[in-house]
């Protein structure tokens, strides 16, 4: 398991017209474990995406809260952080409606669409802007072995960003903190 990362399940409401999830409650912070950033979460964004696509391997300085609005993802993430106990550690799972997952910054998060489309759900502890610290990681990188589920197109820009196909390899990564 990675140092930090806390998957966690929503407290639910149904009814006969549906479903209530509570993403984020402060006074249950305690409760969940998962800390809220000073001054609350500073951005929130959702991104739909086609069946197959795949988004990151993302490490921002930033703390991230995710989950599922609607559909369905296989989601990876690694700890990128040097110092961590579970550095180089991989936890994958199914990202479903009612789930969520907390992400510490460092820790590289990405995701794949099982659904068509899948809307995925990020909130940030501080905004996001083009210049925001953080690595990037080859989600293709073979030495990986992420087992994505639905195979991947390399240059097919509907599953992979060109950003993220050419993100250098873990190894790359690994090797710029020896030097």
């Amino acid at each position: 398991m990675i140092n930090g990362l806390i998957l966690g399940e929503l407290t639910e409401g149904l009814d006969p017209r549906g479903v209530v999830r509570e993403f984020f409650r402060r006074s249950r912070g305690d409760e969940s474990g998962i800390p809220e950033p000073n001054g609350g979460w500073a951005q929130i964004n959702v991104t739909e995406s086609v069946r197959g696509a795949v988004r990151g391997l993302h490490a921002e300085e930033t703390n991230k809260l995710i989950g599922i609005v609607s559909g369905e993802a296989f989601g990876v993430w690694i700890d990128a952080r040097p110092s961590s106990k579970s550095f180089g550690e991989m936890v994958t799972t199914t990202l479903l409606p009612g789930g969520q997952v907390y992400v510490p910054a460092g820790v590289l998060n990405g995701w794949q669409s099982l659904a068509n489309p899948s809307q995925y759900l990020y909130c940030f502890s501080s905004e996001w802007t083009p210049d925001l610290k953080g690595i990037w990681v080859n989600p293709l990188d073979s030495t990986l072995a992420i087992p994505w589920p639905v195979p991947i197109e390399v240059g097919n820009r509907s599953q992979i960003s060109a950003k993220d196909e050419s993100a250098e390899s873990w190894e790359a990564f690994r090797n710029t903190l020896v030097n």
